[in-house]
């Protein structure tokens, strides 16, 4: 019995043998129109596979930044003019802990 991943990569071979014999009976005229929609192609499933799958260093990067602000300490607010002073009042009798 074969393989189904043998099976597969047959298929692929044949699919892609078929299209270049096509691609060979076209006239010239017709192979640019080809080339651009192959281009489409590979642009769209570009975009789609950024999209599904985010590099992988992009994703380190947010990591760490992340675990750079988890480390951050927060002080408590300590108003240095009657302005952050009446600000902060205005808050806390909303109900905001600051």
């Amino acid at each position: 019995m074969v393989e189904p991943e043998i099976l597969v990569e047959v298929m692929i071979v044949t699919i892609r043998e078929t299209a270049i014999s096509k691609l060979h009976q076209l006239p010239e005229v017709l192979v640019q129109e080809v080339s651009d929609f192959i281009d489409l192609l590979d642009h769209k499933y570009r975009v789609k596979t950024v999209e599904t799958q985010p590099d992988g260093k992009l994703i380190e990067r947010w990591l760490q930044w992340f675990e750079a602000v988890d480390g951050l300490t927060v002080n408590s607010p300590e108003p240095i003019n009657d302005y952050q002073q009446l600000l902060l009042e205005k808050y806390r009798q909303q109900g905001l802990e600051l």
